[in-house]
């Protein structure tokens, strides 16, 4: 065991006494590990405030397009409590987000965080992600995740479909990692008690741990067009094939093989279904799901 892993254990170990008890007015922290994503990190601030976030705390890795600009604009109305500039060119995603977690915890007081990212809009049918936090005396909470089905020409927001998971994706002719494979939900948990978080943050581990399923629905716009798509996988199979360690990220690391070998436009069609969407949609895989657009139709009107 690491002298750093340690620490975290014995310093979980003094905090056995906060075990099992409830937090009325918990502190809610959000991070968010984010390149190039002037398209959507607006939105997901927005979003996540009006849904009970108290804070959040940025990696910016690299990031080309406005994304900076967005942090710095959040960061200045004091929403944005830090922003972590990432200069690093392989992909060490959970020593990132270890780290901002660790910042919640003990810069920001966070008793509870949310370790997203900023394709990922996080739904608590109550109105405010806090209720479940305030009235559970487990210490993680899974999440279901939900894959929204992209609308090529209009905003994210308005996409009003949500896609099941196709156990038999040969049958359909649907690509080994298509948008219609099955979603590991996603956790958020306590700050006390915690040890390490899992790459993509679909794990945690906390001492004691104490886990319960969670009414909260994670909106996941995973794929959000074709050019989105592309560039994203080209970008992280890079990122991987620096990466250090051999686990994880292997869609990145099956799309990139496809991009190396001239295939990967083709590979796109696959992946949403479009010679097979009627079908899909008849039989019950792609579904009517206006929760997100209500939201921000409701979060316009004020």
């Amino acid at each position: 065991m690491s002298l750093y892993f340690l620490k975290k254990a014995l310093l979980a170990l003094g905090q056995l006494y906060k075990a099992g008890r409830k937090t009325s007015s918990p502190c809610l922290i959000m991070t968010l590990l984010v390149k190039n994503e002037e398209m959507m990190l607006e939105k997901n601030l927005l979003f996540h405030k009006a849904m009970g976030v108290d804070g959040f705390i940025i990696t910016d890795n690299n990031s080309t397009d406005a994304t900076p600009r967005i942090i710095e604009k959040y960061r200045q109305l004091g929403w944005v409590k830090e922003v972590i500039s990432e200069t690093a060119t392989d992909y060490e995603q959970k020593a990132w987000v270890d780290r901002m977690i660790w910042k919640a915890k003990t810069l920001y007081h966070a008793d509870w965080v949310i370790n997203a990212d900023a394709d990922e809009l996080w739904y608590a049918p109550s109105g405010n992600l806090k209720d479940e936090m305030a009235a559970t005396s487990a210490n993680v909470l899974n999440c279901e995740m939900r894959s929204v089905y992209p609308e090529e020409g209009k905003p994210f927001w308005t996409w009003s479909r949500t896609v099941g998971y196709v156990a038999d994706y040969e049958q359909y002719g649907l690509s080994l990692y298509s948008i219609f494979e099955r979603q590991n939900k996603k956790v958020m948990h306590r700050t006390d008690g915690y040890l390490q978080i899992s790459m993509g943050n679909h794990k945690v581990r906390l001492f004691p741990q104490r886990t319960q399923d969670s009414a909260v629905r994670v909106y996941h716009y995973n794929i959000r067009g074709k050019r989105q798509f592309l560039e994203k996988m080209i970008n992280g199979g890079q990122q991987l094939e620096r990466h250090k360690g051999r686990h994880g990220g292997r869609h990145w690391r099956y799309f990139y093989r496809l991009y190396k070998e001239g295939k990967l436009e083709e590979e796109y069609d696959r992946v949403i279904g479009t010679a097979v969407l009627p079908q899909l949609e008849r039989e019950g895989y792609v579904r009517t799901d206006t929760t997100i657009p209500d939201f921000f139709a409701r979060l316009a009107r004020g």
